[in-house]
């Protein structure tokens, strides 16, 4: 068992269901756009840290020159593996990468491992993430917005939300490291009503879902802020 290894309680348990958020992520291409501008990979080797059943594999591996996945849940390596042939999945963590020195053009950490807080300290994970990037090369993780949006709304209210951390602490922590932090909105959108229930209903496994979907009755649609935190390791 990886030391930093912590079960997620959504998609390590919920395998279907999770894959059905990712379908009603970002249609309207926003949190894409925003990623490639950050921090391009189109033509470089990228890494998706923390890349669960490998949903988003298929998708860098259209444009970029490699792609590795790792993952530290191993009841998710065999689905990650079968997404597609062009990405090379590996059991790891963000503490424990299984790749060589400046190996790695971009990492992508999508709400994995880099949750700081005054009692969960990321720095070990940051520099192994900036142990594998080559010179120049950035990391840029995927975060939730505590302040703008329907999904902000819902974390400010859910005691489950307390291990994402204190939103002012998190700016101020990647700050501190050098990162600049970018707020994008976004959306969530499913074809049924329904769908939306169950995927608030697994990410708030609380009364907090269920006075949200009271609140906002028949909705298929909700407001989804982002902050993209992206780090560059310096050249020599």
């Amino acid at each position: 068992m990886l030391s930093d290894f912590v079960e997620a309680w959504n998609q390590s348990r919920h395998i279907e269901l999770y894959e059905k958020e990712n379908d009603a992520i970002d249609h309207e291409g926003t949190l894409w756009r925003a990623l490639d501008t950050t921090a391009s990979w189109d033509g470089k080797d990228l890494l998706d840290l923390g890349c669960g059943t490998g949903y988003w594999l298929p998708r860098y591996a259209t444009t970029a020159r490699r792609v590795y996945g790792v993952e530290p849940d191993t009841t998710l390596l065999e689905a990650a593996a079968s997404r597609t042939s062009n990405a090379e999945v590996h059991h790891g963590s963000a503490e424990h990468l299984p790749l060589a020195d400046s190996s790695i053009d971009v990492v992508h950490a999508r709400f994995a491992y880099f949750f700081p807080s005054p009692d969960n300290d990321c720095s070990p994970g940051l520099a192994e993430v900036l142990r594998v990037l080559r010179p120049g090369g950035s990391l840029v993780v995927i975060d939730n917005d505590q302040q703008d949006g329907d999904f902000a709304e819902l974390l400010r209210h859910s005691p489950t939300a307390e291990q994402q951390g204190p939103g002012e602490y998190i700016l101020r922590w990647w700050r501190e490291r050098g990162a600049t932090t970018r707020k994008v909105m976004s959306s969530w959108e499913f074809d049924a009503s329904e769908d939306l229930a169950e995927v608030v209903a697994m990410e708030f496994p609380d009364a907090t879902a269920q006075r949200w979907l009271a609140a906002h009755p028949s909705r298929s649609r909700l407001s989804y802020g982002y902050l993209l935190h992206a780090i560059t390791r310096h050249r020599a």
